[in-house]
C-alpha cells in the first residue's frame, strides 16, 4: 500500500493500485512485438470503462496479426445513456456500437492471450497499461506483467524542441496520413507508423539503441538542483509545491528529471538533490515501484520514511500524484 496526499484537500490517502506485477518501461527496438490503443469513457481506471480495444503484433517487423474489438461494459444497461456526448464526439463510439459487444471478461480474455509474452508499444501508453492492469486483475484474474515502449516517450527524447508530443504532432512531422483519430485500431496503426519513424531517427542520429541510452543516461544524470531556475517572479503561493522542497528518485515515465524539475522551479518550490530533513516531497518515479529494485524502494524512499516517522514534514508521492498535482497550476 502506497501513502500519498489528497491533492485538493493536503490530507494522506492510501493507494490501493500498488501494480506489483506491472512490467517495465523499455527503450528498446524489438523485432517481435505488439502495438495497442484503448478507448475508454475517463481518465480513471477505478471509475471508467474500457470500451474499444486494438492491437497489431509484429513479427521480425513485419504485421503478422490483428486484433480489434468494442466492449460491453459490465455497468451497460440497454435502457439507460450510457457513454456522454464528449466521448461520442470525440471517439465516434456509440451505445448502439457497445449494446452488441462482447463482454469486458470475454474481451480482455482474447486481448490477452493475442498479446501473450509481447513487448507492448503504446503512445502514452501508461495510460492504456493501468487500465489494461487493473481490469485484467479484477476481471478475468490474470497479471499484465508484459514490458512496454512508449513512443511519446521516444519523442521527449529526441525531439526537445516540440512545445508538446501528442500523437498528431508526430504525425505532422513525419507526414504521414491519419484519419479516425481516437479509434482503437486507427491509433494503433499510426502509432506502428510512428515508432518505425522514430527508430530511423534515432538510428540516423545516434547509430545504434546503445549510444541513444548512453547519451541519455548522461543527459538525465548530468542534471543538478543547482542547474535550474526560474525567470518567473510572480506564483501562486497557494499551490502544494510552493516554497517546498522537491526531490526526485527513481526514473519518470512521461517526463525526463530537468523537465519535471523546472516545472517545480517555474512553480515556486526549491530542487534538492538529497533527502534532509528539509525535504518536504520526496518524488517516486513509477519505476521505483518495480519489484527488481532491491527491497523494493531506494535508498533515498527508505531515508525518507525514516525521517517522516521521526516526525518531519515530508510527503512520499507517487509520480502520478505529482502529475496530478501540477495539472492543477
Amino acid at each position: 500500500m502506497t501513502i500519498g496526499i489528497d491533492i485538493l484537500t493536503g490530507e494522506k490517502i492510501n493507494f490501493s493500485h500498488d501494480r506489483h506485477y506491472k512490467g517495465k518501461s523499455i527503450v528498446s527496438f524489438p523485432d517481435d512485438y505488439c502495438v495497442i490503443d484503448i478507448e475508454t469513457t475517463g481518465l480513471s481506471p477505478d471509475w471508467d470503462s474500457i470500451i474499444e480495444i486494438a492491437a497489431e503484433k509484429f513479427h521480425k517487423g513485419n504485421l503478422v496479426d490483428t486484433f480489434s474489438s468494442f466492449v460491453k461494459p459490465d455497468d451497460f444497461e440497454d435502457a439507460e445513456p450510457f457513454l456522454d456526448d464528449f466521448i461520442v464526439d470525440l471517439t465516434g463510439i456509440t451505445d448502439e456500437m457497445l449494446s452488441t459487444a462482447d463482454s469486458t471478461a470475454s474481451v480482455l480474455s482474447r486481448f490477452y492471450s493475442f498479446i501473450g509474452d509481447s513487448i507492448l508499444i503504446g503512445h502514452n501508453v501508461n495510460f492504456d497499461i493501468d487500465f489494461l492492469y487493473d481490469n485484467c486483475e479484477r476481471v478475468i484474474h490474470e497479471h499484465l506483467s508484459n514490458d512496454f515502449i512508449d513512443t511519446m516517450k521516444l519523442s521527449r527524447r529526441i525531439h526537445k524542441d516540440f512545445s508538446h508530443h501528442k500523437l498528431s504532432d508526430l504525425v505532422q512531422y513525419y507526414n504521414l496520413d491519419y484519419q479516425n483519430a481516437h479509434r482503437a485500431l486507427a491509433d494503433v496503426e499510426i502509432t506502428s507508423k510512428c515508432y518505425v519513424c522514430l527508430i530511423n531517427e534515432i538510428l540516423e542520429n545516434f547509430k545504434s539503441i546503445d549510444a541513444f541510452n548512453d547519451a541519455f543516461e548522461r543527459s538525465r544524470h548530468g542534471v543538478k538542483a543547482n542547474d535550474i531556475s526560474t525567470s518567473k517572479t510572480e506564483f501562486d503561493t497557494s499551490n502544494l509545491l510552493y516554497g517546498k522542497v522537491c526531490v526526485f528518485t527513481g526514473t519518470l515515465e512521461k517526463m525526463v528529471r530537468k523537465e519535471a524539475m523546472q516545472i517545480v522551479a517555474d512553480l515556486g518550490g526549491k530542487n534538492a538533490d538529497n533527502v534532509t530533513k528539509k525535504t518536504n516531497y520526496l518524488i517516486l518515479g513509477n519505476n521505483d515501484y518495480c519489484k527488481s529494485i532491491k527491497d523494493g524502494k531506494s535508498s533515498k524512499q527508505k531515508k525518507a520514511e525514516k525521517l517522516k516517522l521521526d516526525g518531519y514534514d515530508i510527503e512520499i508521492i507517487p509520480e502520478n500524484v505529482f502529475y496530478d498535482i501540477i495539472s492543477e497550476n
